[in-house]
Formats: C-alpha cells, sequence, structure tokens
C-alpha cells in the first residue's frame, strides 16, 4: 500500500519513496519486508535509479562547466539550483535504502508510525544520538 502522508495502512515495513505528494510531503509504502517486488517498489527502483544516474550526469557537467571558468552568474545560479535538487534526490535515496537495510542500523529511519504520517524522520548519529528532521525533498518538474 502506497501513502502520502495518509491514513489506514498495513504494518510492517515503511520505505520511504523517491516522490513527493502534491503539497510537497513525503510519501512512504507500507508493507511486509518479504514482499520487496511489488509494482509500486518497482517504480520507485526504477525512479531512483534514474535519479542517481542523472546525479552522476550532473557532477560530469559541474566539472566541465567549473573547469572552464567561464560561466556567468546565471549559469553558476542554475548549475547550484540543479545540484541541490540532485543532492537531495540522492540524499532521499539514501535515507530509503539505509531505512531498509536489515539489522544494521540505519542512518535515517521512520522514528514511529506518527512521524512517518508527519513527515518527520530521526537522523542517528555515531553516538546513538538523535534529531528530527523533515523528509520533504522537491522532484523537479
Amino acid at each position: 500500500m502506497t501513502e502520502c502522508a495518509g491514513a489506514g495502512r498495513n504494518r510492517g515495513v515503511v520505505r520511504l519513496l523517491p516522490w513527493t505528494n502534491a503539497d510537497g510531503n513525503p510519501c512512504f509504502m507500507y508493507g511486509d519486508a518479504g514482499d520487496p517486488g511489488g509494482y509500486v517498489s518497482d517504480v520507485a527502483d526504477e525512479l531512483e535509479e534514474a535519479q542517481l544516474e542523472l546525479a552522476e550526469e550532473l557532477l560530469g557537467e559541474a566539472a566541465r562547466v567549473l573547469a572552464g571558468r567561464t560561466w556567468t552568474q546565471g549559469e553558476l545560479h542554475l548549475l547550484a539550483v540543479r545540484l541541490t535538487e540532485s543532492l537531495g534526490e540522492v540524499h532521499r535515496v539514501a535515507v530509503s535504502r539505509g531505512a531498509r537495510l536489515p539489522g544494521v542500523g540505519a542512518a535515517v529511519e521512520p522514528r514511529t508510525e506518527a512521524a512517518a504520517e508527519s513527515g518527520k524522520l530521526v537522523e542517528r548519529g555515531g553516538t546513538g544520538d538523535a534529531r528530527e528532521t523533515t523528509g520533504t525533498v522537491r522532484r523537479r518538474p
């Protein structure tokens, strides 16, 4: 079952999806850990892969632009915007995948169902400390 900060759901694994709802809130998929191959899961995997590939291409483009030293202020601004969007997408993929690692103690994971519904995630540091953050990342139009 896929939800964008919504109502009833299956108990089990919570997966942060690589998209947001119309209000910019994070979307989650609730289900069993043993059934990762459903339709929504496959679509999410494909989108994550595309986001990672685009991020790699953008890194190459950024290196070329910066190495040329012939950029305008507008070009640098556009590059910064695109890098920020891409970093947000890659971070979201890392959060989603990290939270699903079995027995590793995910770096960022939904704290509770209520936190997942509100879009708040808990980041865990190396010392076990935790702080709440929002999981909202905007997609490119």
